[in-house]
C-alpha cells in the first residue's frame, strides 16, 4: 500500500504491480488483500499498467524456477506462478502480466529442446490467458533463453495465441545492441506493454534512471508513438532502494520533457 500511496504521489497515472514478495505473492495475497490493493489503486487514482511476474523470489530468486528447469517437478511452479498471476491480473483488474523468456540456459543443454520445453509450457499458461481474457508477455533479457529480436520473432512464430505478445524492454535490447528505433517497428505487432530505463554506453545490464546512460531516447519515444502504441510505458527502477521517490519523480521528468518536446 505505501508504494501506491508514495507512486501516486509523485503523479504518475499507473503502477507495475510485482507478483512477488513483497507486493503481491498470488498465494499469500488473500481475496480481502486484493479488494484492499484495488480500493487503495481507486483511491488514489491509479490504474495497474501490468503485474510482473517474471521474478520469483519468494520461492529462489529473479530467474528460478524458470521455464525451462531440467527437473519437471520444479518447471511446473513456473507455469503454477504464471497462472496463479493470471487469476490475480483479473482479480486487480490489471489487462496482463510479464515473464521471464525462458530462463538460463543450463550449461551443457540443447538449446532447441529448451525451447521446445517453453513453448509447450508457455503454451498451457496461454490457454489460461485465453480463458481468462488477460495477456501473457513475454520479456526478453540479455543472458537468458531469448535475449534478443531476432530470438524472439522466431520464437514467436511457434505460438498460436491472440493472448501472447511482447514487453518490449527498451534497455534490455540496448544491451543486446539491438538498433532501438528499428527493433520497436519490427516488433510492433508483438508489443502490448514497454518497459524503459536508461543502461551505459558499456552495455551492461544494469538499470539507470532515464538521462543517466547512452540511450537516446527522443528516437525512441517518437519510434514508439509512429507504430500507433497508445499504452502504458513503464519505468522500471528496482536497483534504486534507497531512495526511490527521487529516481521516480527525476525519470518522470527526464521523460516527460521528451514527450512534450
Amino acid at each position: 500500500m505505501e508504494a501506491i500511496d508514495r507512486i501516486a504521489a509523485l503523479g504518475y497515472g499507473a503502477i507495475e504491480l510485482m507478483a512477488d514478495k513483497p507486493h503481491a505473492w498470488p498465494p499469500t495475497t488473500s481475496a480481502g488483500d486484493r479488494r484492499g490493493i484495488r480500493a487503495r489503486l481507486q483511491d488514489c487514482n491509479l490504474q495497474i499498467s501490468n503485474i510482473n511476474a517474471f521474478m520469483m523470489n519468494a520461492v529462489q530468486d529473479f530467474w528460478h524456477p524458470s521455464w525451462i528447469e531440467p527437473d519437471v517437478d520444479y518447471r511446473k511452479l513456473r507455469i503454477q506462478h504464471t497462472i496463479d498471476s493470471l487469476h490475480l491480473a483479473v482479480d486487480l483488474g490489471a489487462p496482463s502480466i510479464t515473464t521471464e523468456p525462458g530462463g538460463p540456459l543450463v550449461p551443457g543443454a540443447e538449446r532447441e529442446r529448451a525451447l521446445d520445453i517453453f513453448a509447450e509450457g508457455l503454451t498451457k499458461a496461454l490457454r489460461r490467458a485465453e480463458d481468462l481474457g488477460v495477456l501473457l508477455l513475454v520479456e526478453p533479457e540479455p543472458d537468458l533463453l531469448i535475449e534478443n529480436a531476432d530470438q524472439f520473432a522466431t520464437f514467436a512464430e511457434r505460438i498460436d495465441s491472440a493472448n501472447f505478445g511482447l514487453n518490449f524492454d527498451i534497455g534490455h535490447f540496448y544491451c543486446v545492441a539491438d538498433p532501438l528505433p528499428e527493433t520497436i517497428r519490427r516488433l510492433a505487432r508483438y508489443t502490448r506493454h514497454y518497459h524503459i530505463e536508461d543502461i551505459a554506453a558499456t552495455r551492461v545490464h544494469e538499470h539507470l534512471i532515464p538521462g543517466h546512460g547512452a540511450i537516446e531516447f527522443g528516437p525512441v519515444l517518437e519510434a514508439i508513438r509512429d507504430t500507433g502504441y497508445r499504452d502504458w510505458i513503464t519505468i522500471e527502477l528496482y536497483p534504486y532502494l534507497d531512495d526511490p521517490d527521487v529516481a521516480g519523480r527525476e525519470a518522470m521528468a527526464h521523460l516527460t520533457k521528451l514527450l512534450s518536446a
